[in-house]
């Protein structure tokens, strides 16, 4: 047995929790919309269309914003295309992801599935193959009340009300050789910059976002950011992250410790921001949009990204001129161990709320996603669907600074990791605190001391914990609840110490109160 401690006060602060931070997305691939969010036919489906069995899933994982519609697929996106009367939309080629796109879910419909799982919307616009009058348009129809002609086109297309959407993305990891529109760091700063006065211009209220580097492996990366900030940091309130992990080459070791590489992107990100921020002797702090992020195995079933950046699809589902509608692309099936990655990535995420303050897991249904669906048939929660939804339910308040006594082990990919790492987060109002451990060790479980003293409570509400004897365990249609989180009985307190053991290649969250 291995043993580890914990160091917990209140008085030292990360930040602020922004609800923001835990976000989703959801792009026009694959199956996330059609047969995922939107199914007309299905047993489950309501009057517009839509499953409510996924309905309810995304209400029970606690998503707050979901930014949409991508992605690759807004560089090359008419918006125009997805109002009006569904049965005049045109059908389109979906060039980044090869497949049709019937515009039968569009802004209307997605701002409407929005208010039913009880999320804020948050816009990406195409600045790909569109530009800035594109963009002022969508907001103009989107945002202003009534009075111009494309206002009262929205009213005309059935909403009379404006959809107020306050967070919009200027573009898609426009870094990335693979995307529509890919520009060198100069062209594409200088239309966001532009475009990101004018939707200012229209709307001062909007909350902007540039584009960063599409990856932390890109070539362009920090040079990227650092560019496009010289241009743009006037203009806009985020930069944005993306971050995909994957085991590679059976290095678990390396994969169990992602949060080490996710923690250590974010502070060149900031690093980066806050150098420009000097640069300009602005008084004015950057926040950091991390608005894709989860595991995604891109190494054998899908072209490599970025490394190989010429297709994101299966090559053995679509083939030579076919253009399918709704292919299954990347629909991984995920495991114990990469639950437990996607709440060490959680744990680094809270660790960084004072400058991350939108973050969205990609994405959001069937597509590298906690949620999978059979067309037809069930809705089913991933492994990856616990972590989240019990961390958005318990990380309130502030994230605080803790410190973390554990041994520590080699890696191939980030050199020496401490086996135990942890964040907490405390709500004052409320009197509740949360407790967010990972053990990576590969074969021992690991006893932790946690100082409660500072906190001035001593109440275990619940210590839920992922965990299994497999951890290639997975959740499928014919064992949808194969792995699910359960109650950890080892937590107990003595005085104003609370101990907790953690199986090996485990994930565990404890309600304090």
């Amino acid at each position: 047995m291995t043993n580890a401690r914990v160091n917990i006060d209140p008085q030292f602060v990360v930040g602020a929790i922004n609800r923001r931070l835990f976000g989703s997305f959801i792009e026009h691939m694959g199956r996330a919309v059609y047969t995922g969010i939107y199914e007309p036919g299905h047993p489950t489906a309501d009057d517009e269309g839509f499953r409510r069995d996924v309905i309810d899933l995304v209400r029970e994982l606690g998503v707050s914003a979901i930014r949409y519609p991508g992605g690759n697929f807004v560089s090359g996106f008419q918006w125009k295309d997805g109002i009006g009367p569904r049965e005049q939309r045109p059908r389109r080629l979906n060039l980044a992801w090869r497949s049709i796109e019937t515009n039968q879910v569009g802004l209307h419909e997605f701002a409407s599935w929005t208010e039913k799982v009880g999320s804020e919307l948050m816009y990406a616009v195409n600045l790909g193959t569109a530009d800035t009058a594109d963009a002022l348009e969508v907001l103009e129809y989107a945002n202003i009340e009534k009075g111009s002609t494309v206002s009262e086109q929205r009213i005309a297309n059935g909403r009379t009300d404006a959809f107020g959407i306050r967070m919009w993305y200027l573009g898609n990891e426009m870094d990335g050789p693979w995307q529509l529109g890919h520009s060198p760091a100069d062209d594409y700063a200088k239309k966001a910059s532009r475009t990101a006065k004018a939707l200012r211009q229209l709307d001062p209220e909007v909350e902007l976002v540039a584009s960063g580097s599409s990856h932390p492996t890109m070539a362009t990366f920090p040079e990227w950011d650092r560019t496009v900030l010289e241009y743009t940091y006037d203009d806009v309130d985020y930069i944005s992250c993306h971050g995909y992990y994957e085991e590679k080459a059976g290095d678990l070791g390396s994969f169990l410790a992602c949060g080490v590489k996710m923690d250590r992107y974010l502070d060149t990100v900031i690093a980066t921001a806050d150098y420009v921020k000097a640069l300009k002797r602005s008084d004015k702090t950057l926040n950091i949009s991390f608005d894709e992020w989860n595991v995604w195995y891109l190494g054998d079933n899908l072209r490599s990204f970025p490394r190989q950046a010429d297709r994101f699809y299966r090559t053995d589902e679509i083939e030579g001129n076919d253009w399918p509608e709704t292919p299954r692309l990347a629909e991984d099936v995920y495991s114990v161990a990469d639950a437990v990655v996607v709440g060490g990535l959680l744990i680094s995420l809270l660790r960084h709320a004072d400058r991350v303050t939108s973050a969205s897991m990609s994405m959001l249904v069937n597509v590298i996603a906690p949620i999978t669906t059979e067309p037809g048939g069930a809705a089913w929660r991933q492994t990856t669907f616990y972590p989240f939804a019990l961390t958005s339910a318990l990380a309130h308040g502030v994230a605080l600074d803790v410190r973390v006594e554990s041994d520590h082990y080699e890696t191939d990919e980030h050199g020496s990791v401490a086996l135990v790492d942890a964040v907490a987060t405390h709500d004052a109002d409320a009197g509740r605190s949360a407790v967010f451990l990972v053990n990576r060790s590969q074969s021992d479980d690991i006893t932790v001391t946690i100082d409660l003293a500072a906190l001035g409570t001593t109440t275990v509400l619940d210590a839920q914990t992922m965990a299994d004897d497999d951890i290639s365990a997975r959740n499928t249609r014919e064992d949808p609840d194969r792995v699910r989180p359960s109650r950890n009985p080892s937590a107990s307190t003595a005085g104003s110490v609370l101990t907790i053991t953690l199986p090996a290649v485990s994930w565990t969250a404890v309600s304090l109160g």
